[in-house]
């Protein structure tokens, strides 16, 4: 009756996939076993998931995450090469942010780092807003900011009420791949809202800030990372004093825009000195 089933060793020979990799792909569902032995726990699989496992392994050797893979392998022939095609041009995009950001830090090392971005000065108004607070790390940080911002906008739209200006991210402490450092994510209003659960109401006050403008290009973290400590290093060599957290301001199209377009400013509040 299982004629056509191999084993979990036979399919590892046939897609160098290591047996632990298949075991992990099943787990996740990408790759399920088309029996399993109750008894044994033995796994066998179907000859048709010879094709699925080697698409696994050209999918994995480009870097593609197993989340978006079975997303890949789930598509019909016409849409796969676009979902493909979409993920490389994420990792290109990211690749060429990353590329400036080096280019920063060897500014940085020869000490002309000031002159890579351009720097102004604007007033940015009092302002009410709902926020929502959280410790991330990097891995963590894309993830929360989307998550957190759904959350502001959904209370929002529960009471009616509507943002008044761009949803932003106040970094209260560093944020790294090793540290956690507390972010709030902050969605202003004009009208009555109350606080829920862990969603707070409070006024920012009216500051002066230093900013600069970015395109949707950088929106790798690396790339961020440079731009704060460029403005951050700005506002030093003004002799003006922070009065505030770093902040990303994300406008509509944040998510949508083609490279070359302005999605996101960095800002530092600041104050003069004396």
């Amino acid at each position: 009756m299982h004629e056509d089933l191999i084993t979990i060793g036979e399919l590892s020979a046939r897609t160098r996939l290591s047996p632990k990799a298949l075991r992990l792909y099943g787990d996740r569902g990408l790759l399920a076993p088309a029996r399993v032995d109750p008894g044994t726990g033995v796994r066998r699989y179907g000859l048709a998931q010879v094709e699925r496992a080697r698409r696994i392994a050209l999918l994995r050797a480009v870097g593609m995450p197993l989340a978006r893979i079975a997303a890949v392998l789930d598509a019909d022939a016409d849409t796969a090469p676009h979902l493909l095609d979409a993920y490389w041009r994420e990792q290109e995009s990211s690749h060429l942010a990353r590329r400036e950001a080096v280019g920063y830090a060897r500014a940085v090392l020869t000490g002309r780092g000031s002159t890579m971005y351009r720097i102004a000065e604007r007033e940015v108004p009092e302002q009410k807003v709902l926020c929502l607070r959280g410790r991330v790390t990097a891995a963590g940080l894309v993830e929360f900011i989307g998550g957190a911002s759904e959350s502001l906008l959904a209370h929002l739209g529960s009471t009616g009420a509507c943002l008044s200006g761009p949803i932003f991210t106040v970094f209260h402490g560093h944020v790294s791949e090793e540290s956690d450092g507390p972010v709030e994510v902050c969605a202003p209003t004009l009208n009555a809202v109350e606080p829920a659960g862990r969603i707070a109401v409070r006024i920012h006050p009216a500051h002066r800030e230093a900013y600069t403008e970015l395109t949707a290009q950088k929106r790798d973290f690396s790339a961020m990372a440079a731009v704060h400590d460029a403005v951050g290093a700005w506002v030093a060599e003004q002799g003006y004093e922070r009065s505030g957290g770093n902040r990303e301001v994300y406008y509509p199209n944040f998510m949508t825009a083609e490279p070359h377009e302005h999605t996101s400013d960095v800002t530092v509040p600041f104050r003069p000195r004396g």
